[in-house]
């Protein structure tokens, strides 16, 4: 059985257009649980869940605990040998997570498996990354790019790789991961330091020390819409966007919890 969990906050129609989506991809012979974590929770969204996808899960949250905590939530509540992370802006197609499900269950080495993400234009949207040194956040902030700079983006983006190929990365974009139930009991739930950013690079690094692969997998693919969230305004990010604040805070937590390990000044 697999458990899906979405998290949402303050978007009804969003999740509304994912709980479609999620629910159409799937085939009815095949066991899942959908548990829709809603953070900060208001009568709309409730409204969404209860009068529209009664089978569906509820947890809501009177506050917003951020991604982390609340994706723990739904992870302990969670009873699927398989556990689904899906952000409410994804949209899977038809028989992608019951693909991904399969490609697991027959390969017990890999503890987190990440479908290509894609652009609602269809083009390819980078989801797999190389490990970040301090310089990378520094560099994607900057409007001017050179040489050196582009080298460095490039290693992290895996530009050098043939991303049409299923392959083993160092993380990825938590907006879709699929954990196995093995792997979960061995490494524990996200580390809830982090509030909303660097959870998935830091749960993807416990991963690897516990010995998993961390795998992405592109022969599944799904939509994800995705807002210019914590590079918009550029340098200037800190003082106008409280998402690039966030951002910053939680990637000082993660240099500072790894020390060296994974940090290349």
């Amino acid at each position: 059985m697999l458990s899906i969990i979405i998290l949402n906050y303050k978007n009804p129609p969003l999740l509304r257009l994912c709980l479609k989506s999620v629910t159409a991809s799937i085939s009815r012979d095949f066991k899942y649980e959908i548990i829709a974590v809603d953070n900060a929770s208001e009568y709309e969204t409730r409204s969404v869940i209860t009068e529209e996808f009664p089978s569906v899960k509820l947890i809501p949250l009177k506050e917003n605990l951020g991604y982390t905590r609340a994706n723990n939530i739904g992870l302990k509540e969670a009873i699927g040998d398989q556990l689904l992370i899906l952000n409410v802006d994804i949209a899977p197609l038809a028989g992608s997570i019951e693909k991904m499900s399969h490609y697991m269950n027959n390969r017990p080495q890999i503890g987190m498996l990440g479908p290509e993400l894609l652009n609602f234009d269809g083009t390819h949207q980078d989801s797999c990354f190389r490990f970040y040194s301090p310089w990378t956040i520094i560099y994607r902030r900057l409007p001017f790019k050179l040489p050196f700079m582009k080298r460095e983006l490039s290693r992290f983006r895996y530009a050098d790789a043939d991303l049409k190929q299923t392959q083993p990365v160092d993380w990825l974009m938590g907006s879709a991961i699929l954990i196995s139930r093995e792997a979960y009991e061995k490494v524990g739930p996200m580390d809830e330091s982090f509030f909303h950013y660097f959870n998935d690079v830091d749960w993807a690094q416990m991963f690897w020390e516990n010995g998993f692969e961390v795998v992405y997998y592109p022969l599944v693919s799904m939509y994800h819409y995705q807002k210019p969230g914590s590079r918009r305004f550029g340098l200037l990010g800190p003082i106008f966007n409280k998402q690039t604040r966030w951002h910053i805070r939680d990637g000082i937590k993660y240099f500072r919890k790894y020390s060296g390990t994974q940090v290349v000044f």
